[in-house]
């Protein structure tokens, strides 16, 4: 035998040997288990459907029941985060891809911004300043 036949030879061993073992499961499947595996692939759709390569679940998805996703937040919660969002301009607008708070900056408050001073105080430099003569006590909007 030549060099290049005793390697392909000792490479399909490797890759024989190598698929076994992979193959191998630690406890062996019985029967049962199987039929109960494939009970529930039939009733929930989790089978391939011919040549398409598709679910038969995705073909027909109203022949089986809507798959269960387990989420952790609550509907309050998502309901919260959203409006959240909306009032600090975080959401897409249109096609863009931007956020609305970036496509239009006049309309939202900064996000970085904190308060120094709180309403009361405000409300006492306007009394002042008006007081004062700084700005007239007549605002025209």
């Amino acid at each position: 035998m030549t060099r290049t036949q005793v390697s392909a030879i000792a490479f399909a061993f490797t890759a024989l040997f190598a698929g076994q073992a992979m193959a191998a499961s630690e406890a062996p499947v019985t029967r049962d288990q199987v039929k109960a595996e494939l009970a529930e692939a039939v009733r929930t759709g989790n089978m391939i459907a011919g040549e398409s390569g598709q679910q038969l679940n995705e073909i027909f998805p109203h022949n089986y029941p809507a798959q269960q996703s387990g989420s952790t937040v609550t509907r309050a919660q998502v309901k919260a985060e959203l409006a959240e969002a909306v009032r600090a301009g975080n959401v897409v607008a249109g096609e863009s891809s931007t956020a609305l708070n970036q496509a239009f900056p006049q309309n939202y408050v900064a996000q970085n911004q904190a308060a120094d001073k709180s309403r009361e105080q405000v409300r006492a430099e306007l009394a002042e300043a008006a007081a004062s003569g700084q700005m007239s006590r007549r605002i025209e909007a």
